[in-house]
């Protein structure tokens, strides 16, 4: 099965760390963030990967090569951020023909089970099915409503009124047909721009492990001290700081 990797954001949210580090590549307990991402993918069966990079892509290329144990690899270097559907909609002829594909976002640390988010998806028959959890603060996410069937029925990024605190988590599962609704425009991204036009025509499934998304200092410091780590059992409740 194939993944697309989401790793080309700039980091700035934390600087200095990033300044010559990929956030992709920043450890959490001592484990590259990507290193992660690479166990997961193989644990959940998929075997091959797609990873965007706008900076410090020669660092992560390095590390592919010294890490990717048995996964099949393609980096993808974009001179200009495309957005986070502008990547997918760059390598659609990678995925056309797949059944169904992942996006992960690569600064999301989860323990979340793919399998049985996979499961999941498949039994509701939706052009996609994104992960979703509670958080504490709304205002800064993608915000979604869903009915009795988990179909998604609103879907508002970053809202200045919540009307709720169920939230994207950056897994996504989709169909082929995710591209239809991908524009040309680049940049394009998928909780602005995609993932409201798809509403009424995709699921949400409840991710109850651990998540954290590590994409500020203060979420980056805390998942140091939260992470149950690769070797741990599950930890109920997703996470955000």
């Amino acid at each position: 099965m194939k993944a697309f990797l989401l790793a080309g954001g700039l980091g700035t949210r934390l600087r200095p760390l990033t300044d010559n580090t990929p956030k992709c590549l920043l450890p959490v307990q001592g484990i590259p963030m990507l290193q992660i991402w690479f166990d997961l993918c193989r644990q959940y069966g998929i075997d091959e990967v797609l990873i965007n990079v706008h900076c410090h892509g020669d660092a992560v290329r390095k590390f592919i090569e010294k890490n990717k144990d048995g996964l099949k690899v393609r980096l993808f270097e974009e001179a200009e951020l495309l957005g986070s559907a502008g990547t997918v909609l760059a390598n659609r002829d990678w995925v056309s023909t797949e059944k169904r594909f992942w996006v992960l976002y690569a600064d999301v640390l989860t323990k979340a089970n793919l399998h049985e988010m996979l499961a999941y998806h498949d039994r509701r028959a939706q052009i996609a099915t994104i992960g979703v959890y509670e958080v504490p603060e709304p205002s800064r996410c993608g915000i979604v409503q869903i009915d009795e069937k988990g179909v998604v029925r609103d879907f508002v990024e970053k809202p200045e009124a919540p009307v709720g605190n169920l939230a994207f988590s950056g897994l996504m599962l989709a169909t082929p047909a995710l591209l239809n609704f991908i524009s040309h425009r680049f940049p394009v991204d998928l909780g602005f721009h995609v993932l409201p036009q798809m509403v009424g025509r995709m699921a949400a499934y409840r991710i109850p492990d651990f998540l954290i998304d590590i994409g500020t200092l203060q979420n980056y410091r805390a998942a140091q001290e939260l992470w149950p780590g690769r070797s741990q059992s599950q930890t109920q409740g997703g996470i955000r700081v």
